[in-house]
């Protein structure tokens, strides 16, 4: 019979998303891990495999704990409002930490090097499976008259994208909340509608 593990996995799994959340991939060595976690080394390749295999599950449980405003604003009724919802989410989120703010997926991926080129993969596929969420929820408001014609979804994808990353490197860079909301009305103020009535605006 095994022997029985003598730590909460979900409260190890909770301090390394911490800590790749503030230092970044390369930024955390397993001695880091060992020291925050308050698990030995072995017990916790035994729970979790290597660092890389322990960033993935960190960078799932990000996704599932903290991003969960996603998949409820891709429902919103309007494109606009699914920006807005994104946006001021993701202002809030990246400035909630004072020791780690910002976003682990672009944290861990900005500075890695050749040699973690699997994790820089690993966070660039995550976060374009998010803009196909995005691309298609505006495709949708593009048939539904909220977008006019003429959009281009793949461009307002990226964009909306774009803010939300960009807005993600200026708090890591001591932005404050109440200057990336400023960054996300900026964003809004330009933002295209339809001649639905879905749009809120008349025809």
């Amino acid at each position: 019979m095994g022997r029985k593990r003598e730590f909460d996995v979900d409260q190890a799994l909770d301090a390394a998303v911490c800590l790749f959340w503030r230092n970044g991939y390369e930024g955390v060595s397993y001695t880091d891990l060992t020291q925050a976690t308050g698990v030995e080394r072995p017990a916790l390749y035994s729970a979790f495999g290597n660092k890389e295999a322990l960033f993935r599950r960190a960078l799932a449980r990000y996704y599932e704990h903290y991003l969960d405003f996603v998949p409820a604003a891709l429902e919103l009724p309007t494109s606009r409002e699914v920006v807005e919802r994104l946006l001021f989410k993701s202002a809030e989120l990246h400035t909630r930490y004072p020791d780690h703010k910002g976003c682990l997926g672009i944290n861990g991926a900005l500075a890695c090097s050749d040699d973690t080129e699997p994790i820089r993969r690993a966070v660039i596929d995550a976060r374009a499976e998010g803009e196909v969420s995005l691309r298609e929820r505006f495709e949708r408001a593009k048939q539904e008259g909220d977008l006019p014609e003429t959009a281009n979804c793949a461009a307002l994808a990226a964009f909306v994208m774009a803010v939300v990353h960009g807005m993600a490197v200026q708090a890591k860079a001591g932005f404050s909340r109440d200057m990336l909301e400023a960054v996300a009305e900026q964003a809004l103020s330009t933002w295209p509608t339809g001649n639905s009535t879905l749009s809120g605006k008349p025809s």
